[in-house]
């Protein structure tokens, strides 16, 4: 039964704690960030203690109601600075979090690659909605229809367009997490050894790499594409006099995909994830905005390491 059709719990807290995790995953792939998502799931608390209970029938739908609303305001003043960012723009890096998604493994739903979560940027706000509501949460389109205050009709349409763009986002080939963890081993240390022969070994033709600094932080200020162009880059950076090996390294699941956090030799903080598909590195994400990073850091248990070695 999904969380939506449940029976109103005891309490208005116990309602509203049972649909957290799905509130959270909900606002994430809205907004991109998760520090923005968990403010979003807040305000949504701070309205439901106004919420007369005895009218609500479903808390899932109601609560999905107000959230949704809450994210669409968010998602206009979010759409203008991400037009005036400085370089490619990757949403906040999620570590390996089951609560944001108490789904099946393999369903869309449990799904938040950097793939997956650029395609969602490229839609509008209303077929964003849509497609999350129905298609990842489940929810029926009346429902998706009262919440964003359209017809039936025209969000079926809107769910339409955005699964066709979304589509072709999704792996076809997932690769099993050892081998996922041993491709990234081997890539980040050929990436900073600069060996050119494991690269273009690791790398599909076709790879991208992109960096996000945000301009607080050195990166490339526009996706890299080609595996040919990707291993010069890294060749060069490692060819570079004051290069040095990160301070601090360690493996994680960011988003779902293999990648790493590390703390690089200036004491700059890097998040990293690979999009990989049939054994191949098909993209690179890298993360240094530190604004990106501060929630991250807390929730992987970092800051005093952090401190340590800077």
């Amino acid at each position: 039964m999904p969380p939506n059709a449940q029976t109103m719990p005891a309490s208005r807290e116990q309602a509203f704690e049972a649909e957290r995790g799905r509130l959270t995953g909900l606002a994430y792939r809205m907004l991109g960030s998760l520090a923005d998502a968990e403010d979003a799931v807040q305000d949504t608390w701070l309205r439901w203690q106004n919420v007369d209970m005895a009218t609500v029938e479903r808390p899932g739908s109601f609560l999905s109601s107000i959230l949704t609303r809450l994210c669409l305001d968010r998602l206009k003043s979010a759409r203008h600075r991400r037009e005036i960012y400085v370089g490619p723009w990757l949403p906040e890096p999620l570590l390996e979090d089951p609560a944001l998604a108490s789904v099946a493994e393999g369903t869309l739903a449990k799904d938040v690659s950097f793939a997956l979560m650029l395609a969602l940027e490229r839609l509008s706000p209303l077929e964003r909605a849509a497609f999350l509501l129905h298609d990842v949460f489940d929810m029926a389109f009346t429902d998706v229809a009262d919440i964003l205050g359209r017809n039936e009709t025209t969000c079926r349409k809107l769910a339409s367009r955005a699964r066709n763009n979304v589509r072709s986002a999704r792996p076809r080939f997932a690769v099993p997490e050892t081998q996922g963890a041993e491709i990234a081993s081997a890539f980040f240390a050929a990436a900073r050894s600069g060996d050119v022969q494991a690269l273009g070994q690791l790398l599909g033709n076709d790879a991208t790499l992109h960096g996000d600094g945000g301009g607080k932080k050195i990166s490339v200020l526009n996706v890299i594409t080609g595996s040919e162009k990707i291993v010069r880059l890294f060749a060069g950076l490692a060819g570079k006099p004051d290069h040095a090996p990160p301070r601090y390294r360690v493996p994680v699941l960011l988003n779902g995909m293999p990648g790493e956090l590390s703390i690089e030799a200036d004491g700059t903080r890097q998040a990293s994830a690979l999009d990989i598909r049939a054994g191949i590195v098909q993209s690179i994400y890298i993360i240094r905005n530190p604004y990106k990073l501060v929630l991250l850091w807390e929730k992987a248990g970092l800051d005093q390491i952090s401190e340590a070695v800077n």
